[in-house]
């Protein structure tokens, strides 16, 4: 199997959580891994920050950059992945991980918040993948297997995705049709851009934050999510591209059958993710007899 040794990733988002999920496996290869996030000093309610995280990276076998960054400020990100660069000999893979949320109604969101969630989350994304595009081509030039991945929804315009949470379902597909988009764009340049989506909730520090333990048990482990994007970054480039990968369904592709072992609490139910498409049913036994 390809890995990710000596190559080169810059993940937004990644001082905790999925972002820092991925991050650790890359780092299990002995990739390069700069961290930008904002959490340069520990939060009061949610546990990493860009130090710490650079420390598990290196305890896991890969070299880390920790970099304070806020992608909503276009000189932050330009220099960011500037200094990547200059570290590390160029960027091969670029990963859109940072995200905001908020599950409100239109009359229920102040305009300060719809402006965050598009701010970090669709034009964030587009900023980042925009900033990353030139050491991008020039990874493909050396043969490096250039990606972006963005952790974003399939594009199933169902009304029921939109309806209980408008500003949420902009920003996230917003990050969604990037992935349409320049996966056309620079098809001949060879750079791949994918997303990668769960099938369940993700046991993070966020989740906890919002529904505690009893949430959390129903949800499953961020390594799959990791174990997901690893297969996607490691494919062809040129041939795999545009696509809009579920966790589970991209896992058993690729020969996993054991799904209990991301479930943060195999005995619970699990409970599914928004966005998830009706037509694209999980891998036989997956999720146990518990749901399907």
């Amino acid at each position: 199997m390809a890995d990710l040794k000596d190559k080169t990733l810059f993940i937004s988002g990644a001082s905790r959580g999925i972002g820092l999920a991925i991050a650790l496996r890359a780092a299990a290869d002995g990739a390069n891994v700069a961290i930008a996030a904002k959490t340069d000093t520990p939060h009061p309610k949610l546990p990493g920050t860009i130090h710490t995280a650079a420390e598990q990276i290196e305890a896991a076998g890969g070299k880390a950059l920790p970099i304070v960054c806020d992608i909503r400020e276009e000189a932050q990100v330009e220099a960011a992945v500037k200094k990547t660069a200059d570290e590390f000999g160029g960027i091969d893979i670029c990963v859109n991980n940072a995200s905001a949320i908020s599950l409100t109604g239109t009359e229920e969101t102040p305009m300060k918040r719809y402006d965050l969630m598009n701010q970090i989350n669709a034009r964030g994304t587009y900023l980042v993948s925009q900033k990353c595009i030139p050491y991008l081509k020039e990874s493909q030039k050396k043969g490096n297997n250039p990606h972006v991945l963005m952790l974003s929804p399939p594009l199933d315009m169902k009304p029921k995705w939109f309806g209980p949470h408008v500003a949420y379902s902009i920003a996230k597909y917003g990050m969604s049709l990037c992935v349409l988009g320049m996966a056309e764009e620079f098809a001949e340049d060879g750079i791949a851009f994918n997303a990668l989506w769960p099938r369940t909730g993700i046991a993070t520090a966020a989740i906890s934050l919002i529904g505690g333990e009893e949430m959390m048990a129903h949800c499953r482990k961020p390594e799959i999510m990791a174990d997901a994007a690893h297969i996607i970054l490691t494919q062809n480039s040129r041939d795999f591209t545009g696509r809009f990968c579920m966790d589970d369904v991209l896992l058993h592709e690729h020969g996993v059958n054991d799904f209990d072992q991301y479930a943060v609490d195999p005995s619970k139910e699990l409970w599914p993710d928004f966005f998830v498409p009706d037509d694209v049913p999980p891998p036989p036994g997956s999720m146990g007899n518990r749901t399907d």
